[in-house]
């Protein structure tokens, strides 16, 4: 299996980022909406199958959260694979570039902007319509899994879902770097199903995947408000997945294959 190594990768990542931010309005937009509604799909599976199993989660909840974890990374893949523009992928891709100024700030900025934007309306269009309105979850156990997850992910401070947002995005990441060092679709599909996986199991945040699972609760009569789910959750979550990205992937990586080398020549 043809790889590339990390100074490889942050090339190709170089190069993506500098047509993210050279993308258009309406292009980033309709990208911005696959993308969410991809992460929702992935989100469907992993209620459908993880949520359904309520006797492995009462005796053996890791291993419940293991195969919750195990199919969500399928929304990842289509991110990566089929083409979609992803805002928390995004915090890490376009940053080496920014700080070696190839990429100004502001186009940065404006991709994260309406990638975001985009990955909310796919989202919200998955949970309200497919997941909703088609009533696939309307019976037991799905029901109560999906009031639990909107009523969890609502119910902890700032500071503990910008961490967890931190430690979600670090990995998400992450995993979009082993897609790219991977030539061929079998190996970008190992590569992105391992991170995902962790970070899913673990109990970490993700902004995307909580403009979907949050809204399919209040839809489905949890006791949650929408100011709860955007200034409770998504605020902190959102900072955290930043972060997590953007310094400890964009950053880092810069750091030691662009700036680190060339401070090295140089000496």
């Amino acid at each position: 299996m043809v790889y590339k190594p990390p100074y490889e990768i942050v090339k190709v990542v170089n190069q993506a980022g500098l047509v993210k931010a050279r993308m258009g309005l309406t292009k980033t937009l309709i990208m911005g909406f696959l993308a969410g509604a991809f992460v929702a799909f992935g989100g469907l599976l992993a209620i459908m199958v993880g949520g359904g199993i309520p006797a492995i989660k009462s005796a053996n909840p890791g291993l419940q959260k293991f195969i919750f974890g195990a199919v969500f990374p399928v929304g990842l893949m289509l991110v990566v694979i089929a083409g979609a523009e992803l805002f928390t992928g995004n915090t890490a891709v376009s940053i080496p570039g920014v700080l070696s100024g190839r990429i100004r700030w502001f186009g940065w900025l404006k991709n994260l902007t309406l990638s975001y934007s985009g990955n909310l309306a796919g989202s919200l269009f998955v949970a309200y319509f497919l997941a909703y309105q088609s009533q696939l979850f309307n019976s037991e156990p799905w029901l109560s899994f999906v009031i639990n997850i909107s009523q969890e992910k609502v119910s902890h401070h700032f500071g503990v879902l910008l961490l967890r947002g931190v430690g979600c995005n670090w990995l998400v990441c992450l995993a979009i770097w082993l897609a790219i060092a991977s030539d061929d679709v079998a190996g970008k599909i190992l590569g992105i199903w391992f991170p995902i996986m962790a970070f899913v199991a673990l109990g970490f945040e993700h902004s995307i995947a909580n403009m979907f699972f949050i809204p399919l609760g209040i839809y489905c009569g949890a006791q949650v408000s929408w100011y709860q789910f955007l200034i409770v959750n998504l605020i902190p979550v959102t900072l955290g997945n930043i972060i997590g990205g953007s310094f400890f992937v964009g950053v880092i990586y810069w750091f030691i294959y662009e700036y680190k080398d060339k401070l090295d020549q140089s000496l």
